[in-house]
């Protein structure tokens, strides 16, 4: 059973691993936010859409995990294939614990994760040594369905990476704002490598008040912290009279 990374989209930036793993599956698994033609490499394989998409009808995580146990148990190389990197926030933990349960071996193939997919379009080191000292990768939606501990994350001194926070990216501002300086460098990222993508850099203040260009439906991730300075224009930061945006192209 391989559990599979398929990036953030552009399928040139799959691993060699992955492409061989694509290669020789019989049954693929494939998740809803992963680029369709990726289907292409796995000629042989038998293909089962098990899409999760936040706020859209899902399949069940259960049916997931017992659809890999029952065709790893038949002796069919199984690849499960999720968007961006499988172990971050995919639930991959509890498919990993549910097949070894089941006596079912894992591999794992890793893959570039949405936020160093935006951070290569936006031209920026999510780590830049003169800004922070590290990154935190939050999810918006904690298991508890609450809110994480903004202040907490604030006062850490890193880059944020955050994760499915696009539909409720107004109250995340509003959150920040109460625990950040308003003129902290924000950029908002939208389907990341893919020929859709879409970029705005903007302050934490504008981002608070305005109404951003999103796509509705799209996922996409949220980078804050000084270290984004290098992706804006400081001048139209500065500005109070507009929302201080700065936009860009969807390349």
């Amino acid at each position: 059973m391989v559990l599979l990374s398929a990036g953030p989209g552009d399928l040139e930036l799959l691993t060699l691993k992955a492409v061989r793993a694509l290669a020789q599956a019989e049954v693929l698994l494939l998740d809803e936010l992963v680029n369709p033609d990726i289907v292409g490499l796995a000629p042989q394989a038998r293909v089962v859409r098990v899409g999760k998409r936040g706020g859209c009808r899902s399949t069940p995580q259960s049916f997931i995990c017992r659809l890999m146990r029952r065709y790893a148990l038949q002796g069919l190389r199984v690849v499960r294939v999720k968007g961006g990197d499988a172990l971050m926030f995919g639930r991959a933990g509890e498919e990993i614990a549910f097949l070894r349960e089941a006596g079912v071996p894992v591999r794992i193939v890793n893959g570039i994760s949405a936020a160093f997919a935006a951070a290569a379009s936006l031209g920026v080191s999510l780590t830049h040594r003169e800004h922070c000292h590290g990154i935190t990768f939050v999810t918006a939606h904690t298991a508890d369905h609450g809110e994480p501990d903004w202040e907490a994350l604030a006062r850490g001194g890193t880059t944020l990476a955050i994760y499915m926070g696009i539909g409720r990216i107004g109250s995340i501002a509003a959150s920040l704002l109460r625990h950040l300086p308003a003129d902290t460098p924000v950029a908002v990222v939208q389907a990341a490598s893919q020929p859709g993508e879409r970029r705005q850099v903007l302050a934490l203040r504008a981002l608070a008040r305005s109404s951003l260009s999103l796509e509705v439906g799209q996922p996409g991730v949220i980078l804050v912290g000084p270290a984004l300075a290098e992706a804006v224009d400081g001048s139209a930061m500065d500005q109070d009279a507009g929302d201080g945006r700065q936009r860009c192209a969807a390349q």
